[in-house]
């Protein structure tokens, strides 16, 4: 799966185009959102099959800016604060997180500036590895 970011107009039925041009490929979204921000939507979506989406919106006169590999991370729905704690840890690896949604197994994707040190992190996060040390003393710093 891969993150596709779409530029959307900043109108109605834009996101009904987007939708009905995945549809009418067969391409099911597994994850993502969509935000208007200075007159225009930009949207993250989750898609198994990027090739045909990058044609269907294409045809559909919509707009792909990028497409990305992603990092995946399981966190628990009943212990509060696991996003602030995945954030930290990747930042302290010098990671920056560019967009960040849930798929449709509530796990955090992350779109990140660096893949093979946020996949790093994330292994680690999921062994239960204690923070490195360097994640132990940035913790409680600012963002």
């Amino acid at each position: 799966m891969r993150d596709v970011e779409i530029v959307l107009d900043d109108r109605p039925g834009a996101l009904a185009e987007l939708g009905e041009a995945l549809g009418r490929a067969g391409v099911g979204i597994e994850g993502g959102g969509v935000f208007v921000t200075g007159g225009r939507g930009i949207a993250h979506f989750l898609l198994t099959d990027v090739a045909a989406a990058r044609i269907a919106l294409h045809a559909a006169g919509i707009e792909v800016v990028a497409e990305r590999e992603v990092v995946v991370v399981a966190v628990r729905d009943d212990v509060p604060g696991q996003l602030g704690e995945i954030a930290r840890r990747m930042a302290a690896a010098g990671v920056n997180i560019e967009a960040q949604y849930s798929d449709h197994d509530n796990r955090k994707i992350l779109v990140v500036s660096d893949r093979e040190r946020g996949q790093a992190v994330a292994r680690a996060w999921a062994t239960g590895a204690a923070p490195t040390d360097a994640e132990a003393r940035s913790a409680g710093s600012g963002p």
